[in-house]
């Protein structure tokens, strides 16, 4: 039985990937920090399944434990300080984590069991101001904010330790997915929460920042069968997952409001406190390579996600979630 150790599983992605290798047959492994406030939320239907281990990545000797413990043939590692705003006010935690945390992992697997095959979590905001459209595995970075700083750090320490070491270590650059299991800090969430909300007769407007940013927004249950895909092939590499499509802000605004059949200038206020110091204008990636290589496509369309994400917050207010 293959095995696969999880950082992270406790958010978004971790919740689908997790379910993903179950349905597949692995035993997964979940890595959590020891922390009153995390929250199962997200894995609590598939919970009795998971096998729970601790390790924190700023604790590279709880990282190996972890590995030890857990012995996985592959190690997913989407665990980090993932909102971009905030990597602005905790620029220092960001780095620990989201970049030397990586560092950690990877030594940890090098000394425990370099065999095991290793995904590190790539971003699109590492492209920040971007120098190609559409955006490749080739393109070269120029991040617009801490976090996106801290995982181009990560990503060229995977690249490191695959040439250097000989591991299977591949990063998937990932850009903008969403789903109903979304913290609500971000814009799909707070979009599609807020418009839920006013439906609903819980609150009257939504503040919002930049309405003209465009993202490439694809379904994060699309996303991890990427992440999966990558670590059984016979080489490791890198890769970019995305539609290939943008959207802005404005176009998920009008959508989420059609959906319940609201106008949105009645309800909308723009605030420049959600404006960020470096705003990232365009991003849209190219997803070429992860097609032919990987044989992947994106299955749900942004239309369907934005239904998605508006459906079940119509029907039940969310509380705020954790990462």
């Amino acid at each position: 039985m293959p095995t696969a150790l999880i950082t992270g599983i406790t958010g978004q992605d971790g919740s689908y990937l997790a379910e993903l290798l179950l349905d597949k047959g692995y035993e997964v492994w979940g890595m959590v920090r020891r922390a009153s406030t995390e929250s199962y939320d997200r894995i609590e239907h598939i919970r009795e399944r998971i096998h729970f281990v601790q390790g924190d990545l700023l604790d590279q000797p709880s990282l190996t434990a972890a590995l030890v413990q857990s012995e996985p043939t592959e190690v997913y590692n989407l665990a980090a300080q993932s909102f971009v705003p905030t990597s602005w006010s905790q620029p220092v935690l960001t780095a620990e984590f989201t970049a030397v945390g990586v560092t950690r992992l990877l030594e940890a697997i090098r000394q425990v069991n370099p065999g095991i095959r290793f995904y590190q979590a790539s971003s699109s905001e590492m492209f920040g101001k971007v120098r190609d459209i559409p955006q490749t595995e080739l393109t070269p970075l120029y991040p617009r904010s801490p976090y996106g700083v801290a995982k181009c750090y990560g990503h060229y320490i995977t690249v490191n330790y695959r040439e250097s070491y000989d591991m299977h270590a591949s990063s998937g650059i990932l850009f903008n997915h969403e789903s109903p299991r979304r913290g609500l800090e971000f814009v799909t969430r707070k979009v599609t929460d807020g418009v839920a909300r006013i439906k609903l007769g819980l609150a009257t407007e939504l503040r919002l920042g930049n309405l003209d940013a465009q993202r490439d927004w694809g379904f994060a249950g699309d996303y991890v069968r990427a992440m999966w895909l990558m670590l059984q092939q016979d080489e490791p590499d890198d890769y970019v997952v995305a539609t290939g499509q943008t959207h802005t802000v404005q176009r998920l605004v009008d959508l989420s409001f059609a959906r319940v059949g609201l106008d949105p200038a009645d309800h909308v206020v723009l605030d420049p406190a959600f404006v960020r110091p470096a705003e990232v204008d365009l991003l849209v990636g190219d997803p070429g390579k992860a097609k032919d290589v990987l044989g992947w496509t994106p299955e749900v369309s942004f239309e369907e996600l934005v239904n998605m994400m508006v459906r079940p917050a119509e029907r039940v207010p969310q509380p705020p979630s954790g990462h």
